[in-house]
């Protein structure tokens, strides 16, 4: 299989890496329009070749599949693109319904596969948790605190200069893009939302830089879930509990604990993890390579994904409703 990378900034360089070492025989050429990049991915082995632009790409390696890892903004045009050349398409996170409608249809028409990433699906950790509220059968609140301070998120680079500077794609819509799909997969549709949002920093953004919501589930169960670009160490803390069930998760897989027999037990939900010590520790490899092998899974037509364009849309409108609260 050869695979197309269309963006190779930090996610295309993880996703080549990635695929590679679960397959050494997958062949990865890339698209980028910085020359820089391409050279860099090339010099580090991660692409046999790289181009300008994805017409380039496609006449010249004849790729089987494409992922899409640029910018939120561009990924619109970008998947059309991708589409009209017959190639499945693997995408992170759009953030926005831009083009969602039409590309829905023209996969849909070629009939060929749509995947958006939703990586927090796939931590062993969030599906415990999932299972654990199924299992226990009766309502259920939780408490959920999501932060890290924004010019950390990529300190290689000043944080208005790539897309979370954006109002459209800013930190706190992100950190809501990668949590809410989870949260909707373990508790259910959200019928009712309170909003509050607020600025407490100085850095200058677009957006407020801190939200707190009140979710409603159809399925009973209610949360609290608190976005901030503000707290200096990154933090996921995760409380869940109900008459007979309470769950802590402190984001790493070293840190899920279930009470029972009086006392805080942990939940080993990983023989083994990879961690990228780049990020923080509540960055896992795992997750990212078997979301990875569910796509390729949906290319031979043995799996469905976990997530969609169809049911993102839900996620989106919560994301919308928080910024015109």
């Amino acid at each position: 299989m050869k695979l197309l990378i269309v963006g190779l900034g930090s996610m295309g360089k993880r996703r080549a890496r990635l695929a590679k070492g679960m397959d050494a025989s997958v062949e990865i050429v890339g698209v980028d329009s910085a020359e820089a990049r391409r050279a860099e991915a090339k010099e580090l082995g991660l692409v046999q070749d790289a181009w300008a632009s994805i017409d380039e790409a496609v006449a010249a390696a004849h790729p089987d599949a494409a992922l899409v890892c640029t910018a939120p903004l561009s990924h619109a045009a970008i998947i059309s693109e991708l589409l009209d050349h017959d190639l499945p398409v693997f995408t992170e996170l759009n953030l926005v319904r831009d083009g969602y409608a039409e590309n829905m249809a023209k996969a849909q028409a070629k009939n060929l596969p749509l995947f958006l990433s939703s990586t927090m699906l796939y931590r062993r950790e969030t599906q415990y948790i999932k299972q654990a509220v199924q299992n226990f059968g009766k309502p259920v609140h939780y408490i959920y605190h999501i932060g890290q301070y924004l010019p950390d998120w990529h300190p290689w680079e000043n944080y208005k200069n790539f897309f979370v500077g954006n109002a459209r794609t800013g930190g706190v819509r992100e950190i809501f893009g990668i949590d809410l799909p989870w949260l909707l997969d373990a508790f259910g549709d959200v019928e009712k939302m309170t909003v509050q949002t607020d600025s407490i920093s100085d850095l200058g953004l677009p957006y407020p830089d801190c939200a707190t919501l009140l979710l409603r589930h159809k399925s009973g169960a209610q949360g609290v879930l608190a976005a901030d670009v503000v707290s200096r160490k990154a933090v996921r803390n995760f409380e869940c509990f109900g008459d007979g069930l309470h769950l802590f998760w402190e984001g790493n897989p070293k840190a899920l604990y279930e009470f029972r027999d009086g006392d805080k037990q942990f939940v080993d939900t990983y023989a083994s993890f990879e961690h990228d010590s780049r990020y923080s520790d509540n960055i896992v490899e795992n997750a990212y390579v078997d979301e990875l092998a569910n796509f390729f899974d949906v290319l031979k037509g043995t799996e469905t994904p976990r997530w969609s364009f169809e049911k993102d849309l839900a996620a989106i409108d919560l994301m919308d409703a928080v910024e015109q609260a």
